[in-house]
């Protein structure tokens, strides 16, 4: 799936060498810690994706990866490490960009990186008109004089900021609204939309595939893949429109529970994970299909319902897999983890791209399932359909339960509520019950289902009596 095809804000990005101060004017544009900022070179390897809203208008911004080495751009680069990606990502989006910011660093001074990086963004055609100059840590205006220098890159007069303070970044904020309103079609605000989006976070142990599923589905390396754990420092959001539907994808970094050897980048990455996933309605737990299903891939389960979240099982890499019986490996995985026996399981494999496509479908789906309301009539001919097929049983003492009333008390995920007497007990196995008879009848395909029982008077006949 193409960006570009999809892309319906101007595009604004920010580059230059690493560690003058992009992911810190970044999180200062889009107002949210999002990306992660170090005084180590080389801290971001994805490139940031957000939005920045502006005296009624809008666009979005990218901070990539610091440019290892300027004369790559334009050329297609070759490799599969980390640093080949990261260079790659980066220039596409700098070919996808409608301006380009060169963030420089006005207290270290005009260096040699510096040059080489604006001398090769002027010498291409489709950067040059497109790119400006800013100068980044000048403290307080008197300081102001120090970005002079930079009127040497021949890109025109730098602006002068302070990503850390804020200095000057209205002003830029002023400039930038001005020259993409020329040229803007779409004069929305980002959150202006006639539907809703569906969020859904992809999540799971370190190294399972996540990064590569994303990419996958994207048709795009829109994120590092790399064998290595913990690659993916910190959530990525990627927006796309499919089939009509808006859909947020947010790929995270890999979550190790009571792991000892964690590092504070491992830590904190863990932390915005679940964050995320808080944040998001559905969770893709992708599981290396290869491997044993393990104690962690349980607890982020339970992390998963916990939260109230619908949840798909993906499956990964099935390539690797001999025989392609996907009823046995069903049973293999519902045994290993029978409390999420109503999340749907996606085979697939994010290397070669099989079956990869369903999984837009299969969102479409569970978030209308999500957000199914039952009505009064619905749940009164169902309850009565259930007490017909297997009579309330009870919990503690001698007396059969009576059931006064069942009704959904809300949806998104869905809640049902079932009154009984105030001295009756029923008996748990008879709510699990009912919530399968509940997913028979309406499916709820994916999504966790909540039966609340109360105790009140009674008020009128039960359903016993009916």
């Amino acid at each position: 799936m193409n960006r570009k095809t999809e892309k319906k804000l101007p595009l604004v990005v920010i580059c230059g060498r690493t560690n003058v101060g992009k992911s810190t004017l970044f999180n200062c544009l889009v107002e949210k810690r999002q990306a992660l900022i170090s005084d180590i070179a080389g801290t971001t390897r994805d490139s940031n994706l957000g939005s920045v809203e502006w005296s009624n208008s809008a666009f979005d911004i990218v901070d990539t990866a610091g440019i290892i080495n300027p004369r790559v751009l334009g050329q297609k680069i070759e490799g599969s490490d980390i640093d080949s990606q990261t260079q790659r990502q980066a220039i596409s989006y700098l070919n996808d960009a409608d301006l380009i910011i060169l963030l420089v660093d006005a207290k270290a001074g005009l260096l040699p990186e510096d040059k080489d990086l604006a001398s090769q963004l002027k010498k291409n055609k489709n950067y040059k008109d497109k790119t400006w100059v800013v100068a980044n840590k000048i403290d307080n205006f008197r300081a102001a004089a120090e970005a002079a220098q930079f009127n040497r890159l021949g890109l025109g007069e730098p602006f002068v900021i302070s990503a850390a303070n804020g200095l000057g970044t209205g002003d830029l904020l002023d400039a930038i609204i001005e020259h993409l309103d020329k040229a803007r079609k779409n004069k929305k605000s980002y959150d202006e939309t006639d539907q809703e989006t569906i969020k859904a976070c992809i999540i799971g142990k370190p190294n399972v595939g996540k990064s590569s599923l994303l990419n996958a589905i994207l048709g795009y390396e829109r994120v590092i893949v790399s064998p290595i754990p913990h690659t993916t420092r910190e959530p990525q959001n990627t927006e796309i429109i499919y089939h009509g539907q808006k859909i947020r994808l947010v790929d995270t970094a890999g979550i190790a529970r009571h792991s000892r050897n964690v590092t504070g980048f491992e830590k904190y990455g863990i932390i915005k994970s679940l964050t995320s996933l808080e944040k998001a309605d559905i969770a893709l737990l992708v599981l290396d299909i290869s491997e044993p299903i393990t104690h962690q891939d349980a607890k982020l389960i339970q992390e998963i319902v916990e939260r109230g979240k619908s949840l798909v099982f993906i499956a990964n890499k099935w390539d690797k897999i001999k025989v392609h019986d996907t009823k046995k490996w069903s049973e293999i995985i519902y045994d290993k983890l029978p409390f999420a026996a109503w999340a749907p399981i996606q085979f697939i494999s994010a290397r070669t791209g099989e079956k990869v496509h369903k999984i837009l479908d299969l969102l479409i789906d569970i978030a209308a399932h999500r957000k199914l309301q039952l009505s009064e009539s619905q749940c009164d001919k169902f309850m009565k359909a259930v007490v017909k097929i297997h009579r309330p049983a009870k919990g503690k003492g001698t007396r059969a339960p009576r059931i006064y009333e069942f009704r959904q008390d809300k949806n998104n995920p869905p809640v049902f509520v079932l009154r009984i007497g105030p001295n009756d007990d029923l008996h748990f196995s008879y709510v699990r019950f009912m919530e399968n008879r509940l997913r028979e009848r309406h499916s709820f395909i994916g999504t966790p289902l909540h039966i609340r029982v109360t105790k009140h008077k009674k008020s009128h006949t039960t359903y016993n009596e009916k």
